[in-house]
This record gives C-alpha cells, sequence and structure tokens, in this order.
C-alpha cells in the first residue's frame, strides 16, 4: 500500500486538461437556446437568453478566447519536479491533456474541421505553456463521424491514419519518436515524464460503447491491452511507477474490455501509481477493488472537469499535486484542486475586464481526506452515504459549482454513490455494500440518463 512522503519531500504540480471542445462558431449575443444540438452560434439575439462573452450554461462549447484566458492566467509553467508552493501558484511540472478539441457540431463535421481545431488548440497551449511537456491522450470526438475510431488493421481512406498522422506531427515535439510511433498506429503510446515515473497514453476509443468498429471485434482491438501488460510488466522489472490517462473513464467501456483492464489494475496495482480521465465533463472518480474480495481499494481513476460549458457548467480545469522526482518515490496523488471561472460573474463584469479563475476547492481539505490514496476515497463513499452535508457539497463540486436545480435524493444519489464504487462495466456486486440499496437495472437506466459527451 502507498504511504504519504516523507517529511520535505519533494512534490510535483501536474496541469490537468480535458473537453476543452473549442466552438469556432461560437458567437457571443446569440441565441443560448435553440432546437439543434449545439447552440450559442449564428445570428444575434434580442432579448434575453444571449449567449456571454466567456460562455453561456446551456448545449454550448467555448470560444478560443476563454480557452486562451484559462491558459494565460496559469503560473508559468516548468517547474520541475520538486518546489511546490502549496497555494495554487506554483509551476507545473507536466501536463496532461485527455482529448475532445473539436465543439459537438456533429452533424458538420469534416476531416478537415476536426485537424483545424486539433493544430489551433494544439498552437494555443503550446504559445502559452512554453516549453512545458505536455501529454495528450485522443477523445472520443477527434474523428469524423464521432466515435468512429476503426482498428488499425482498417487500412485506406477507412481508416483513422488521417488523425493520428496530423497528431504525431502536431505533438512531434513533446513525445519521443517511439511514442510517436504507436501513436500513428493506434492512437497510444508510453513516455517517460520524468526519473522513475512513466506514463501510458491509451485510446479509450477502442473500449467505447459508441465506436460501431467494435462490433467487429471489442475484446483488445488493436492489441492495446497486450501492449499496456508489456509496458507495465517492464516498469515493474525498472521499478518504475506508471501513469496512466485515457479520454473515457474505464467504467464506461464495453464489459469485456472494462473487465479485463479491471484485472490489468488490480495485477499492477503496486506499479500504478494513478490513473487520470475526462469525458464525462462531471468532477468524479471511479474506485478500483481487489478482485477477491472487493473489499480493498487498489486504485482510484480520477474523473477530472471539463473545461468546457457543456451542459450547463461552468469551465474548468485540474491541477495534482503528486510525489515528485526522488528515489523511493511513490509518484502518487498527494491532493487536487479544481479551478473555474464563475460565468455569472465574467459575463456581468465590463468589457475588457480579464476572467477571474478562482479555486473551487481541494481534495484533502473539502472532504477532510488524511491523504488522497485509494483507500481514503473508498471511505469517502462511506461517509457520503449517512452525511448529506458532505453529500451535498460532493454533488456542487460535481458540476463544477453550478449544480441542476433538482436536487440529487434517494435514487439519484444511489446511482453516483454506486458510480463511484464502479471501475468496471456492470457488475452488481460493487453495489452491494451501499445504502440506500437499489435494484442494479434501476441504477443502470439512471446512469443511461445522464449526458454522455
Amino acid at each position: 500500500p502507498p504511504v504519504p512522503p516523507p517529511p520535505g519531500a519533494p512534490t510535483a504540480r501536474i496541469l490537468f486538461l480535458t473537453d476543452l471542445h473549442w466552438d469556432r462558431q461560437y458567437a457571443p449575443g446569440s441565441a443560448a437556446a435553440c432546437p439543434d444540438p449545439l447552440c450559442c452560434r449564428g445570428a444575434p439575439h434580442d432579448g434575453p437568453g444571449a449567449a456571454g462573452f466567456w460562455g453561456t450554461y446551456g448545449k454550448c462549447d467555448l470560444p478560443l478566447h476563454t480557452i486562451d484566458a484559462l491558459l494565460a492566467q496559469l503560473p508559468n509553467t516548468t517547474g520541475g519536479t520538486g518546489g511546490d508552493t502549496g497555494n495554487g501558484t506554483g509551476a507545473f511540472a507536466a501536463a496532461y491533456w485527455t482529448g475532445d478539441i473539436p465543439a459537438h457540431d456533429v452533424w458538420q463535421q469534416s476531416r478537415g474541421d476536426q485537424l483545424r481545431a486539433l493544430r489551433t488548440v494544439t498552437a494555443l497551449l503550446r504559445a502559452r505553456l512554453g516549453g512545458l511537456r505536455v501529454f495528450p491522450a485522443v477523445g472520443n470526438h477527434e474523428a469524423t463521424p464521432v466515435n468512429a475510431f476503426p482498428p488499425p488493421y482498417v487500412r485506406g481512406n477507412q481508416s483513422a491514419a488521417w488523425l493520428y498522422n496530423a497528431m504525431a506531427e502536431a505533438w512531434q515535439d513533446w513525445l519521443p519518436p517511439d511514442a510517436l510511433s504507436t501513436l500513428r498506429a493506434g492512437g497510444f503510446y508510453t513516455a517517460q515524464v520524468w526519473p522513475g515515473l512513466r506514463l501510458v497514453s491509451l485510446n479509450m476509443n477502442f473500449c467505447s460503447q459508441a465506436n460501431f468498429w467494435l462490433l467487429i471485434n471489442a475484446t483488445d482491438p488493436a492489441g492495446q491491452l497486450q501492449w499496456l501488460m508489456g509496458v507495465l510488466a517492464d516498469a515493474e522489472r525498472d521499478g518504475e511507477k506508471v501513469h496512466i490517462i485515457g479520454h473515457i473513464p474505464p467504467a464506461h467501456c464495453l464489459r469485456s474490455w472494462s473487465w479485463n483492464y479491471y484485472r490489468i489494475v488490480s495485477r499492477f496495482e503496486g506499479t500504478i501509481a494513478a490513473q487520470f480521465f475526462g469525458h464525462t465533463h462531471l468532477d468524479e472518480f471511479e474506485l478500483f477493488y481487489d478482485e477477491e474480495t472487493l473489499s480493498r481499494a487498489v486504485s482510484i481513476a480520477f474523473v477530472a472537469p471539463s473545461v468546457t460549458t457543456y451542459i450547463n457548467l461552468n469551465p474548468g480545469y485540474r491541477v495534482y499535486k503528486v510525489d515528485g522526482s526522488y528515489p523511493g518515490s511513490s509518484h502518487a496523488v498527494l491532493d487536487h484542486e479544481t479551478f473555474i471561472l464563475n460565468l455569472t460573474e465574467a459575463n456581468a463584469a465590463p468589457p475588457g475586464t480579464p476572467p477571474h479563475w478562482r479555486r473551487l476547492y481541494s481534495a484533502r481539505e473539502a472532504y477532510g481526506l488524511p491523504t488522497a490514496f485509494p483507500a481514503d476515497w473508498d471511505l469517502l463513499v462511506r461517509r457520503l452515504q449517512d452525511d448529506e452535508r458532505l453529500f451535498q457539497r460532493f454533488w456542487f463540486h460535481l458540476h463544477k459549482g453550478h449544480p441542476p436545480r433538482e436536487p440529487c435524493v434517494g435514487p439519484c444519489k444511489a446511482a453516483l454513490l454506486c458510480a463511484l464504487r464502479s471501475g468496471r462495466a456492470a457488475d452488481p456486486a460493487l453495489c452491494r455494500p451501499l445504502r440506500p440499496a437499489l435494484p442494479f437495472p434501476r441504477v443502470q437506466e439512471l446512469w443511461r440518463q445522464r449526458q454522455l459527451c
């Protein structure tokens, strides 16, 4: 089990960005409500309900100037693997960026649109983050049609080579040649973050329930899980710890893939120091337990909130504080902080006023966690059952400080707590210890009602 670092041990701060969803047709003053799947675009709208300058609560993505404002106010940036100030202002050692670059206008996207989004946002990150190394992962919105990621054995015009080759070209300053090679082949790679810490970037589209190419073979498309086991075995042999990043969280995956991934995490619990995902746009997590008893938490997949507002959210981003680079480091997550832009305040400010991004909360402070290891998060889920005030705080943070009007009680709460314990898909056994009890088919029905992104 991980142990807290010794006093005075170096720590590192990792910037985490996910689900930026840049809408190049976003138009301040346009209609924030519309019949299309994506709004806040087109002609000016008279009266209330107009799109705000910095973003809008509703079916809207973000203008580029909001993403730029987020990056512009970050502390700059290449602080090595030590020197954390602890107040949200320390420099970053690395950035993890888990995809979904284009907007939700999926009915009118072309390959050219997707590549323009990839290159525009990559150039913006490079300009604003300076020499900071960025480790990207592939989101489900990068392809067109959305979610369509053929396995590597599909060749020719139907293949995903147009996308992976463009990514390798755009990200070549951040990744080593070996990583670029597997990125071109299948959209996944491994690279060293700093001595003792290896990163694995998975292409979670090869487990996606919405990727119809997987009807051909859903078990291990692209041989990615087999490759992952090899990387983890090598890291175990070499004494390295591993951070895994990806877009779609494991419990949202197809069942066979998800259960195999769960087994891999259990087998390499001493090597996998942390897991980081996005996709849901909400601030949550998925716990992994030992396979024998399903009672000892062995790992946690952090699911960070989105940069975009879609749907009815404040823009946000995450900073992870991790055990730094020194002999014997666990490289585990020690805490995380979430930052948001309050849209109501930002859009009400006089034109030309820089938006104020503020810290919404830090995990250990908000939830009273002694450490941020998997066992602490498992205990938090148990506390959320009975401490209603604590649960409402979690619900507030889940939605980046802009929760829905309707409260989360009864079945809603049961389904959410079940999701927090579920690191693999469709396993009712993970939720049996929870109160209030809810039949698992009802839990799954409530999960399906959530807006998937």
